[in-house]
């Protein structure tokens, strides 16, 4: 585990650099190299980062902080992301995403059985990450806004339901293609067939469920 400053000595440091924090990211990945990729890159982005290269590690960071949202990887020696998601979840009620080498069937129907706000799947370069981690706290912020008004022009554009999230993720492992490409060419599909997105989105996920399936003898 990377000892994490107090949360206080970082907004001190960030009021004293002149720079606004848009919020607190639990990181965690057992690849040292992705790790410091992925706390440099959000930093400088602008988000306050805890870091952990383990779930054990990761739940106690998370239990002590209370980041606004986790990024996890998967599969890591221990805990996996699947435990601290679960954990994240029922004991801190705290919104969380994957970052994955792995689309396959059993994959996806775990992430989304767990409700993470997006599935990214690896290789990424930090610069298609800030805008997952950015349409992940708009959907935090328009939950916890559900007392105003409605607003169509308020996050809406950014955020994306589970399904989509989880199809887009299975075109950019698919095609190898970035997050926005790859939710684009769902678009068109979804035109294509005069489907909504969220029908297209599920369509996606059946034909994953059927490649999956054993080959009849």
């Amino acid at each position: 585990m990377t000892a994490a400053a107090p949360m206080s000595d970082n907004a001190d440091a960030a009021q004293r650099d002149g720079v606004t924090r848009k919020g607190t990211i639990l990181v965690v990945d057992d690849d040292r190299l992705v790790l410091a990729t992925l706390v440099h890159g959000l930093t400088q982005a602008g988000y306050e980062v805890i870091d952990a290269d383990n779930g054990d590690d990761a739940i106690l960071l998370a239990r002590e902080h209370r980041p606004d949202l986790a990024l996890l990887d998967i599969r890591m020696e221990g805990k996996s992301g699947f435990d601290v998601a679960e954990y994240l979840r029922d004991y801190c009620q705290m919104p969380f995403m994957f970052l994955s080498a792995f689309a396959d069937e059993a994959t996806l129907a775990q992430v989304k059985a767990l409700g993470a706000v997006a599935y990214l799947v690896k290789p990424l370069d930090i610069r298609e990450i800030v805008p997952a981690v950015e349409s992940a706290f708009a959907g935090i912020a328009a939950r916890r806004a559900t007392a105003a008004p409605a607003s169509p022009s308020v996050a809406a554009p950014l955020q994306l339901d589970t399904t989509v999230a989880l199809a887009v993720g299975v075109l950019m492992h698919r095609y190898s293609l970035p997050r926005a490409t790859a939710l684009e060419r769902l678009e068109r599909m979804a035109q294509r067939e005069n489907r909504s997105l969220c029908e297209e989105a599920e369509r996606v996920l059946q034909a994953v469920e059927l490649l999956s399936l054993p080959s009849a003898s």
